[in-house]
């Protein structure tokens, strides 16, 4: 994986030389060690500059290390208080937060360079947010549905499979959008490298292996070569994201659907089926990829929100 230009010059603003090489080696840390996407060191990446800049517009100068060594509660509360009277919400805060924590435990381990005050920061409190995923009709309608607004056939087979991935295996988006020719599924089981490099095995239905060999049938684009990427656009790049959230927009706005149905949602979706069908807890873990169960539990919350809503349901018609 290669380091984005445009972030590391953004890392790299309002430091010193030496204080660029240490985030530089944090950078590579977090690349070849933590195994992080490039997705999320983009956001690990933008959250650290807008610290730094913080941090050099409020002591007057380059950042150095021994600003990093020196930096008190009050500085650090500064930060946050920055970041929330300029109208950043306390899920983004706590994430910045979580970045720069996570270059302070860098520091100690790495470069032993010590500041107690971090560890007395706290992050703002959070919501406790359930998962909202589609009902199993909404679901199978997204998947019937998604295709029908593409300008061209392969276009629609393309998104139709890509969901086909997110609902019928549980992928996250990069996942599915990250696989090569050679990881398309022959057997009914196939092998994904999740979040930090973790693999696992997820089952394939006969439905997403047809939405895969109908894509790969109907693109214009040679899918032959290990190496290439499975989904791809308009020019035969790898295909973005950003596609696929918009196709799922388009969808949502036609079926008439909340806007928390995302791509995402069809991997909550594919839990809480799974779990409302009397799927294992232990088990769903494993297909979700999650290194934690308290992950996985969060889905017992919304089975649970699903059959008080049936119920009352039921109630109020008796």
């Amino acid at each position: 994986m290669k380091t984005n230009a445009l972030d590391t010059e953004t890392l790299l603003i309002g430091l010193d030389d030496d204080a660029a090489a240490l985030v530089m080696r944090w950078r590579r840390y977090l690349e070849s060690e933590k195994r992080m996407s490039a997705h999320t060191l983009d956001g690990y990446g933008r959250d650290f500059a807008g610290f730094v800049g913080f941090v050099a517009g409020h002591t007057g100068g380059a950042v150095s290390r021994r600003t990093f060594a020196e930096l008190g509660v009050r500085d650090f509360r500064a930060f946050l208080a920055g970041k929330r009277g300029s109208g950043v919400g306390a899920r983004s805060t706590a994430r910045a937060l979580s970045t720069v924590r996570n270059f302070y435990r860098f520091l100690a381990r790495s470069e032993g360079i010590e500041n107690d005050a971090i560890k007395a920061i706290q992050g703002p409190k959070l919501p406790h947010r359930v998962p909202r995923p589609l009902t199993e009709e909404g679901a199978r309608t997204v998947m019937e549905s998604i295709g029908d607004l593409a300008e061209e056939d392969w276009i629609a087979a393309r998104d139709t499979a890509v969901i086909a991935l997110l609902y019928g295996c549980g992928l996250r988006i990069a996942e599915a959008l990250s696989m090569n020719v050679e990881d398309i599924p022959t057997g009914d089981t196939m092998r994904i490298t999740g979040k930090r490099g973790k693999e696992r095995v997820v089952p394939v239905l006969p439905a997403v292996h047809d939405a895969i060999n109908l894509y790969r049938k109907l693109c214009p684009f040679a899918l032959t070569k290990a190496g290439d990427a499975l989904f791809v656009g308009k020019r035969g790049k790898r295909l973005n994201p950003r596609a696929v959230q918009l196709a799922m927009q388009k969808v949502r706005a036609i079926l008439g659907l909340p806007e928390s149905a995302t791509p995402h949602a069809l991997r909550h979706s594919f839990a809480t089926h799974l779990l409302s069908r009397g799927g294992d807890l232990r088990t769903i873990q494993e297909l979700l990829g999650h290194a934690d169960l308290k992950a996985t539990q969060v889905y017992t919350e919304v089975d649970s929100a699903r059959l008080l809503d049936v119920y009352d349901k039921a109630f109020r018609r008796a």
